[in-house]
């Protein structure tokens, strides 16, 4: 009998932040949901009392009786400690605070520049990236020193940045990074053939989609299910539902919910390019000039919402709130699958059965005509201590061009960060593709934008 990569009753997995609860949660449901898999889950988090929480909630969990099995959860004094003898390592943490994504969605409104998401590109998404990259180089240097071997799985934004900061200070680490946003796309798919053509019961699963591009901005250039070609009936599916948008179900209600929409971006995208995009529509027309992006009635009128900050504290005051909750036992611990494929990745890690799924590394010339070692999305095909991304082939010429742009964008803003070079940062920043301001307006706003990320900046910056 061959043996699994490693002791797969006695793993220990370095959970790196978590504070905010979600993520943390339905990874820990997971784990305990799969009866192959046990072992310690050391906690560290930069606000301890966060991490206090997760253990009681996570201890909570592993007891369930719907668990299947044991995990035991300690909190660790410190990143090394946290990392030493890790098997895995997960990273999600929120660089900065509210008050830093304040200034990274709204600050720009006043010049006329909106943003729906702003936490991977866009003016936004760059300043994020610049307090994020120097944690991210402390998070490269300690799992270097104290868990080389370890596969890290990352779940942070901006994703593209955080793995490429990754590999860059250490080029040996075996990082990858997962995002739930293909998953949408691939279940609308599965929502199209239920509603528009009478086959019930597909699961996302069961389609083939190959995927390419760069992180929340991923498009499937074929899509199958048992031998079908989905291209020409989702051609049809998007000329049928491009005016009124597609919903199904109040789930989609674009105009409750900040994560929802009618699709409408997506439709457009694919009439033009001949691609299903692959991710929600507020982070796609980040991507684009200001074609679904002008101003808030623009959004309305391509049926998707603008994700507010006052949202965000809003959501984690209520994640708090739950926290206690479940503490006290006031709310009942309710055992649900995330619907993510986190740990299942980590079981096809260990030998426990291979999987193909859409992940995040380096181009190893997954896609052509992308720089080597930038950062790609495209299906990886995951087994016994291997990650082999599949070749995706070479994208349409008016998608390579545009996709070729960020990338090129986020490059420079890793170069600037690494530096603290602000002409480098300025000329990354005016790049964008939503930038619409002159040179002297863009300055004031870098300035403003860069000064309210201070706490978080090195002093290079400001000498």
């Amino acid at each position: 009998m061959i043996a699994p990569a490693k002791d797969v009753k006695n793993l220990r997995v370095a959970y790196i932040g978590g504070g905010s609860r979600g993520w943390a949660w339905g990874f820990m449901k997971d784990i305990a949901m799969d009866e192959e898999i046990c072992g310690v889950v050391s906690l560290y988090d930069i606000d301890r009392q966060a991490a206090e929480n997760n253990r009681i909630i996570g201890s909570m969990i592993s007891a369930h009786p719907e668990a299947k099995s044991p995990w035991r959860y300690e909190v660790a004094d410190s990143l090394a400690a946290a990392l030493t003898g890790a098997d895995f390592v997960v990273i999600s943490i929120l660089p900065g605070t509210f008050e830093e994504m304040r200034s990274d969605v709204h600050a720009p409104e006043k010049y006329g520049i909106w943003q729906s998401v702003g936490d991977s590109i866009g003016l936004g998404g760059f300043m994020r990236a610049m307090r994020t990259i120097p944690m991210f180089v402390e998070i490269a240097q300690a799992i270097r020193d104290h868990a080389p071997d370890a596969w890290v799985v990352n779940y942070t934004n901006p994703m593209t940045l955080c793995l490429r900061t990754l590999y860059h200070v250490f080029p040996g680490i075996k990082a990858f990074g997962c995002c739930h946003e293909v998953f949408g796309t691939q279940k609308l798919l599965c929502a199209m053939l239920r509603t528009e053509y009478g086959i019930d019961g597909v699961d996302r699963h069961e389609l083939h989609t190959t995927v390419t591009g760069i992180n929340h901005f991923t498009w499937l250039t074929s899509a199958s299910y048992k031998g079908y070609d989905l291209m020409p009936l989702y051609r049809e599916f998007a000329d049928k539902y491009y005016e009124t948008g597609y919903l199904d179900g109040k789930d989609d209600n674009w105009m409750n919910n900040s994560f929802s929409c009618a699709h409408r971006v997506k439709f457009d995208l694919f009439r033009r390019f001949g691609c299903i995009a692959a991710a929600g529509d507020r982070h796609l027309a980040e991507f684009m000039p200001q074609w679904y992006l002008r101003d808030p009635e623009n959004v309305r009128e391509w049926m998707y919402g603008l994700t507010t900050v006052d949202y965000r504290v809003g959501d984690l005051a209520k994640r708090l709130q739950r926290s206690e909750d479940l503490i006290s036992g006031r709310e009942p611990l309710e055992m649900k699958a995330s619907g993510e494929e986190g740990h299942l990745l980590i079981k096809a890690l260990l030998g426990l059965g291979p999987i193909v799924s859409n992940v995040n590394l380096p181009n190893r010339g997954q896609i052509p005509g992308l720089p080597m070692d930038a950062v790609v999305e495209t299906n990886a095909y995951f087994t016994r201590d291997s990650i082999e991304p599949t070749m995706a082939g070479t994208l349409p010429p008016a998608l390579q061009t545009i996709i070729g742009r960020h990338v090129a964008v986020q490059e420079n803003t890793l170069l600037a960060a690494l530096s603290c070079d602000r002409e480098a940062a300025f000329a990354a920043f005016m790049s964008d593709a939503q930038m619409t301001l002159s040179l002297e307006d863009g300055r004031k706003l870098f300035d403003e934008m860069l000064e309210n990320q201070r706490a978080y900046l090195p002093e290079k910056w400001f000498a």
